[in-house]
C-alpha cells in the first residue's frame, strides 16, 4: 500500500475569494476563519474573500490568509477520514503542515505567520532586494554562477529549489539583475524577475530570522504526531525544539522542495493531497514525478468530489 502525504502551499498561491465556499458550507472551516479574525484582531477573512488583490498581496496579509485557508480546508477534509503518513509545506506552508501534525495550535500559528510576514517585509528596505525564477538551469551551475556574482556584483543565492528546471534566486537587487542577464551561463532558458516585496530565503533575511526566533520562544510547540518534512533539510522532523530551530533557519535558507518530494517518493509515497488555495504544488510535483497521484483540495467542489 502506497503512502500518503498532505502538502500545503506557500506565498504565490493566494487568490481573492479563496476559502469562501468552504466557509459558507462547513462549520469546522468557518470556525477557523472566525478564529483568525479573533486572534489577529482585524477582519482577515474580509481581505481573503473580498480583496482588493493589492491588500491580499501584502506579505503581512498573504501569510496568515493562506495559512487560514489551508487549515480551513484541512478541517473540512479531515471529516473524510484520510490519515497522512507525512506532511510538508512550501515555505509559509510549513506552518499549515505543523498545524495538521499537531505541533502548533492554529491560533499560535496564525499570530506567528502574521509576525513573520511583518519581519520579512521589514528586514530589507524596499527596492534593495529582489527575486527571480531561473527556468531550465542546472542547480550546481546556477549555484556557481550565484557565487561568482555575489563576489563581483552583489549577494544572490538559491532560494527555492522547486522542481527540475525551476529554481528561484534571491538577494540584492544588483545580484538578482546580474542573474537575469547572465542566466544562460548556467543553462537557463530564461530568468524572470518576480513581483515580491523582499529577498526571501536569502541570507539578507537574517534580521527577520532573529526577530522570528524571539517570537517563537513564546510559542508552545509540541512534538509532531506526523513526521513533517522540513524545507531546510528535506528530511522529517518531529521533535519540538528541532522544529523551532528549523523554522528560524527556514527564513534565510533555500526551500528544498524538489528534494523533499524526492525523499517522500523514496519512502513509498504515491499519493499527494494538496490542501489550500490553487494548484501550484500539484504542478511542481508532476514535474518531479509524472506518475505521482495528486489531488488538490482547493474548493468545496473538490472536497465533495473526493472519494
Amino acid at each position: 500500500m502506497g503512502k500518503i502525504a498532505f502538502v500545503f502551499p506557500g506565498q504565490g498561491a493566494q487568490a481573492v475569494g479563496m476559502g469562501k465556499d468552504v466557509y459558507a458550507a462547513v462549520p469546522a472551516s468557518r470556525r477557523i476563519f472566525d478564529l483568525a479574525d479573533e486572534t489577529l484582531g482585524f477582519p482577515l477573512t474580509e481581505i481573503a474573500f473580498g480583496g482588493p488583490d493589492e491588500q491580499l498581496k501584502q506579505t503581512v496579509n498573504t501569510q496568515p490568509a493562506l495559512l487560514t485557508t489551508s487549515v480551513a480546508f484541512y478541517e473540512a477534509f479531515k471529516e473524510k477520514g484520510v490519515r497522512p503518513d507525512f506532511v510538508a509545506g512550501h515555505s509559509l506552508g510549513e506552518y499549515s503542515a505543523l498545524v495538521a501534525a499537531g505541533a502548533i495550535s492554529f491560533e499560535q500559528a496564525v499570530a506567528t505567520v502574521r509576525a513573520r510576514g511583518q519581519f520579512m517585509e521589514e528586514a530589507v528596505p524596499g527596492g534593495q532586494g529582489a527575486m527571480a525564477a531561473a527556468l531550465g538551469a542546472e542547480r550546481e551551475a546556477l549555484r556557481s554562477l550565484c557565487e561568482a556574482i555575489s563576489a563581483e556584483t552583489g549577494l544572490v543565492e538559491l532560494a527555492n529549489v522547486n522542481c527540475p528546471g525551476q529554481i528561484v534566486v534571491s538577494g540584492s537587487k544588483e545580484g538578482v539583475e546580474a542573474v537575469v542577464q547572465r542566466g544562460k551561463e548556467a543553462g537557463a532558458k530564461r530568468v524572470i524577475p518576480l513581483e515580491v516585496s523582499g529577498p526571501f530565503h536569502s541570507s539578507l533575511m537574517k534580521p527577520a530570522a532573529e526577530r522570528l526566533a524571539q517570537t517563537l520562544q513564546n510559542v508552545a510547540l509540541q512534538n509532531a504526531a506526523i513526521p513533517v518534512v522540513a524545507n531546510v533539510t528535506a528530511r522529517p522532523v518531529a521533535e519540538a525544539e528541532q522544529i523551532r530551530e528549523l523554522l528560524v533557519r527556514q527564513v534565510y535558507s533555500p526551500v528544498l522542495w524538489e528534494d523533499s518530494i524526492q525523499w517522500l517518493l523514496e519512502q513509498g509515497t504515491d499519493t499527494f493531497v494538496e490542501i489550500g488555495s490553487g494548484t501550484v504544488l500539484a504542478g511542481l510535483i508532476k514535474k518531479i514525478d509524472k506518475s505521482a497521484r495528486i489531488v488538490s483540495i482547493n474548493s468545496l467542489d473538490a472536497l465533495q468530489a473526493f472519494a
